[in-house]
């Protein structure tokens, strides 16, 4: 079955103990709703660099990646049906979705 990227990019710390527990548990629920399907869990990223033909640049690109996961779906509209729960969304967030292609 093909795998899928799920890309997050952009979002927001969430301020305060109640509203990081709220998130967990947000994310803890996508999670749970793609069940198997969920082939590497991914993680969020820290400072990201861009490396061009130039130098190094240390603004992360125009969209810098918040974070992965990695999922197996029948179709790219299988996958992005399952990006449509993606707590990151509530929070001015997106995610892009791309097959890994097998090699």
């Amino acid at each position: 079955m093909p795998k899928y990227i799920l890309a997050y990019h952009g979002g927001g710390m969430p301020e305060g103990e109640e509203a990081q527990a709220a998130a967990m548990a947000a994310w803890g629920k996508f999670y749970e709703d793609m069940g198997p399907a969920i082939a590497d869990g991914g993680a969020p990223v820290g400072l990201s660099k861009t490396v061009t033909a130039a130098g190094v640049e240390d603004s992360g690109g125009a969209n810098p990646l918040s974070g992965y996961t990695l999922v197996t779906a029948d179709t790219i509209e299988a996958a992005c049906e399952m990006a449509k729960g993606c707590p990151i969304l509530k929070d001015g967030g997106t995610v892009e979705v791309a097959q890994a292609i097998e090699m």
